[in-house]
């Protein structure tokens, strides 16, 4: 049992994260971030694709994005470089087809079909030979159940519009005099979408902020998007070594931890009501949780300062780096000499 806190205590657990993330934001900070995701989506056709509640082309880009689970950015899109990805029209065609397996009849009907690659088995291997997710050829046989699952979803639960699905869950649960506002509007689209097969919450958080973000259709996109927050073992790890996860008594490891009630992505989202994001560009909306943990993670990611990750760090012991940003207010937690990992 986590001992109880003090509001002293709290509040002062809290300003030392404030503190800490503040001086991150103002090192690696990305003042044009809302921009490049635009770009990005423009580049993608998804922009276009929004505007037209082009499906196919939508689903294309998330089905896409959605590969990059469990494995290196470069080995995700070397392997769909070569092979290429499930598309809505492939699957389309597969299903028209008329397959005979009972498990491809519905979204309701997919749960547990179980195909791995590997071995060719499934929940239904009488119907194997005349099924359409072997057909494609990708990473793993998860992969293929998660785009059959996001398809059967989108043209099941969503009508074969996800934007106007999108626009009519935030819609439906927007009611601005209620508190917890955002995070009602996050759970009506998070919710749902997180039972497709396959998905992780950070993924999924992650493409759904661009999307919404990026897209911009009108002011309930963008709050929504800039207040979803993605966390992978860098956001963790940054939270533990800086000692912010210990000094509010909420250590965990990472995982599953991370997105519950006092997770990381929790003290993510009351750090960044603390931070005015206009400070970092005058267009960004004062609170901007996404913001601040892009932040973070660049911060951190080799591909960006590349300075708290264990590339840097002997994890063995604390960090000795004295030319960090953030080196005299951090508690420098070795990541394995914590009764959490």
């Amino acid at each position: 049992m986590l001992p109880v806190m003090t509001g002293d205590r709290k509040s002062a657990g809290l300003r030392h994260a404030v503190d800490i993330v503040h001086a991150v934001c103002q090192a690696a900070g990305v003042p044009s971030l809302i921009d490049d995701i635009q770009a990005d989506l423009a580049d993608a056709g998804i922009l276009t694709a929004v505007d037209r509640h082009d499906t196919p082309v939508v689903f294309d880009w998330l089905a896409a994005a959605l590969s990059f689970q469990g494995i290196s950015d470069a080995v995700a899109s070397g392997y769909m470089a070569q092979h290429g990805q499930a598309t809505w029209a492939d699957i389309q065609r597969g299903l028209d087809a008329g397959p005979s397996c009972p498990k491809l009849q519905s979204y309701w009907h997919f749960h547990d079909c179980r195909y791995h690659k590997g071995s060719g088995n499934c929940a239904e291997p009488d119907h194997i030979a005349g099924c359409p997710l072997p057909a494609h050829r990708l990473r793993n046989g998860r992969l293929n159940q998660t785009a059959f699952s996001l398809f059967l979803f989108i043209r099941d639960i969503a009508d074969g519009d996800l934007v106007g699905w999108l626009d009519q869950r935030l819609a439906e649960a927007d009611d601005p005099t209620a508190p917890g506002r955002l995070a009602r509007l996050r759970q009506a689209v998070l919710e749902p979408l997180g039972h497709v097969y396959g998905v992780s919450d950070k993924v999924l958080s992650m493409t759904l902020s661009s999307l919404l973000l990026g897209a911009g259709r009108g002011p309930r996109w963008v709050q929504v998007g800039g207040s979803m927050i993605a966390v992978d073992t860098l956001v963790h790890n940054f939270l533990h070594r800086t000692g912010i996860l210990r000094r509010l008594h909420r250590s965990h490891p990472y995982g599953p931890g991370c997105y519950r009630p006092s997770g990381c992505a929790d003290i993510i989202e009351q750090v960044a009501g603390r931070i005015d994001a206009r400070e970092f560009n005058p267009e960004f909306p004062a609170t901007f949780p996404r913001f601040v943990q892009h932040a973070i993670w660049f911060y951190c990611a080799q591909s960006g300062l590349d300075v708290c990750n264990g590339n840097r760090i002997d994890d063995r012991k604390s960090c000795e780096n004295i030319y960090c940003r953030v080196f005299r207010i951090c508690a420098r937690i070795s990541l394995y000499k914590s009764d959490v990992f």
